[in-house]
């Protein structure tokens, strides 16, 4: 129920998201949380259901802040899809030619994966970034402009 409108909304902009939350999703939420307290009333304390609603009470801030941020994703699948490589790889990057390459990989690792999150071609990016560096076009106390959000 709370994915129905989240697919109706993927990909426009953090206001119209944040409505559409404010008046689909919000009703729901606000019906589930007293629902979830009589429901912890009902299981074991030690059953894994019991944990899973306590946890999620514990947390309910964090997890519906969602509604009130339109830049906010419903879960952390996103996330999670993209750094999938990085975890996948990082054994063949544990050894990476020196001693500081594993501090340089995550670097670079996160503005590739910061570009993608921003619908731009990391490749593209990263060839702009490196020529507009080494041709001094940006200098170094202006590194911060060339970040994927820039």
């Amino acid at each position: 129920m709370f994915y129905a409108a989240e697919d109706r909304i993927r990909g426009l902009p953090a206001t119209q998201r944040v409505a559409v939350r404010q008046s689909d999703t919000r009703p729901l939420i606000e019906d589930f949380k007293p629902w979830f307290e009589v429901q912890l009333l009902e299981v074991s304390k030690k059953s894994a259901l019991g944990r899973a609603i306590r946890y999620a009470l514990k947390h309910w801030e964090g997890l519906t802040r969602f509604i009130d941020d339109g830049r906010i994703e419903i879960d952390s699948n996103t996330v999670e899809r993209s750094i999938k490589p990085i975890g996948l790889g990082k054994k063949n990057y544990l050894f990476a030619g020196s001693e500081g390459a594993d501090e340089t990989w995550a670097i670079l690792a996160s503005l590739i994966n910061t570009a993608k999150l921003h619908d731009i071609d990391s490749r593209h990016y990263l060839s702009d970034v490196l020529e507009r560096i080494v041709s001094g076009r940006t200098k170094i106390n202006q590194l911060n402009t060339l970040l994927p959000w820039h």
